[in-house]
């Protein structure tokens, strides 16, 4: 859209400039060639200036399966895991969980 009505400029300025940019879910669909220049774009502009966080139940080894150009894939996820603190979680999710905890103090009542 931004492109359609001249704001595409200062919406990528905008993300570039947040202290912590969230990408909550990446991967949960694979992305446009325009939306993966785009996200390289982004994260060009914010590699060592700011943070930026990545919330996925994707495997690393799969997120270049998430971008259809091989090389923007490299270069942005290039841009994402170096310098990257890399946290993996297992278990079960916590809305499972919650879940469960729910039931069972219903059916305690």
């Amino acid at each position: 859209m931004g492109r359609a009505d001249g704001s595409y400029r200062r919406q990528i300025h905008a993300l570039t400039r947040v202290e912590l940019l969230i990408l909550d879910d990446w991967g949960m669909s694979i992305l446009s060639t325009d939306q993966a220049r785009d996200l390289l774009e982004i994260l060009e502009e914010r590699y060592d200036r700011r943070s930026t966080m990545v919330v996925s139940q994707v495997p690393v080894d799969q997120w270049h399966a998430i971008m259809p150009d091989p090389t923007v894939a490299d270069a942005a996820l290039d841009r994402l895991v170096h310098n990257a603190y890399r946290i993996t979680l297992t278990g079960e999710s916590m809305r499972k969980t919650r879940a469960r905890l729910t039931d069972e103090a219903q059916k305690s009542l």
